[in-house]
């Protein structure tokens, strides 16, 4: 069996098998062409999410019928040092994760298409343009009247713009059958808007096709244990796809007020001495396992059928 990582940076390709490190590939063109057919006999192969780095290196190889998995870097720094792997270069970085693929065997997931990739660029941009409105925003209460006209004619620049990637969204969404039904299906819950709708089809491809405990953990919404000894810690999220999580969060805001079943549910972990935010978070819990049920049974939301729902 060959285990491979490789090591993504801007202008460069560091590649790995158990062995130790093989070789370096430009990024470009003929050095993708030469890596696909280098890594023709593997077994899996597995690179780092890097920001988008990644994406056109997953694509390619997955294009060519390799088996490849994109990792969370978290994992394999924790890994890295849970082996001892301590010094960080590029060549190392490839080794280490030829190692990981090799102990951890993380699933081949298949990769998005085309369109697939489009809307979730189109969902990144938004995110980023309103993050952008809301350093604009906060800078202008505190700003000196000189530079007020500036960043509030930024500021506009950037409303039309986020308004437009909407549009683009929206037709994105709409020029698809599979996703137009699936925007309807994700629609029907009560605190499902379009952004969280279209974050979940951008960014979540795999609801309805997981189960419910591989979709929170997945998505980094189920509780993991911090326990040692007699020592029972308190147990947190971490992981998985922040942005998912981060609309996941804002739509528990909007469910627990207009979704009957879910202010029940919320109500009812209150009562029982769980604070807001981990009320909130289990709410967070129950939305993720609505949506995928819908998904999977290709359903819209049932308020007598999901009141039963575990």
């Amino acid at each position: 069996m060959a285990y491979f990582g490789i090591d993504v940076s801007k202008d460069a390709l560091d590649v790995a098998d158990t062995e130790g490190y093989l070789a370096r590939f430009a990024y470009d063109e003929d050095g993708l062409h030469a890596l696909c057919r280098r890594l023709a006999p593997a077994t899996l192969i597995v690179l780092e999410a890097t920001g988008g780095l990644e994406r056109d290196v997953a694509a390619r190889l997955g294009t060519a019928g390799l088996p490849v998995a994109v990792v969370n870097p978290r994992q394999v720094r924790d890994f890295a040092r849970a082996t001892g792997r301590l010094a960080k270069t590029d060549r190392i970085d490839a080794q280490v994760l030829a190692a990981f693929a090799q102990a951890i065997r993380p699933e081949v997931r298949p990769l998005s298409p085309a369109q697939q990739q489009t809307l979730a660029a189109l969902v990144a941009r938004r995110r980023q343009l309103a993050e952008m409105i809301t350093a604009e925003q906060h800078r202008l209460r505190r700003a000196n009247a000189v530079v007020v006209p500036d960043i509030t004619a930024h500021l506009a620049f950037l409303r039309q713009r986020l308004d437009e990637t909407d549009a683009a969204l929206r037709t994105a969404i709409e020029q698809s059958p599979l996703w137009r039904a699936g925007d309807d299906l994700l629609q029907s819950l009560p605190g499902i808007g379009p952004v969280v709708s279209a974050t979940l089809l951008a960014e979540l491809p795999e609801l309805g096709r997981l189960s419910p405990p591989q979709i929170a953990a997945l998505v980094g919404v189920a509780p993991l244990n911090n326990d040692s000894g007699r020592r029972r810690g308190r147990r947190r999220i971490w992981g998985g796809r922040a942005p998912v999580r981060c609309v996941l969060y804002m739509a528990a805001l909007v469910g627990v007020r207009h979704n009957p079943v879910l202010r029940a549910h919320y109500e009812r972990l209150l009562g029982r001495g769980k604070t807001p935010k981990v009320a909130l978070v289990a709410c967070m819990h129950k939305m993720l396992r609505w949506l995928n049920a819908m998904m999977r049974d290709a359903q819209p939301w049932n308020p007598a059928l999901h009141a039963l729902s575990p």
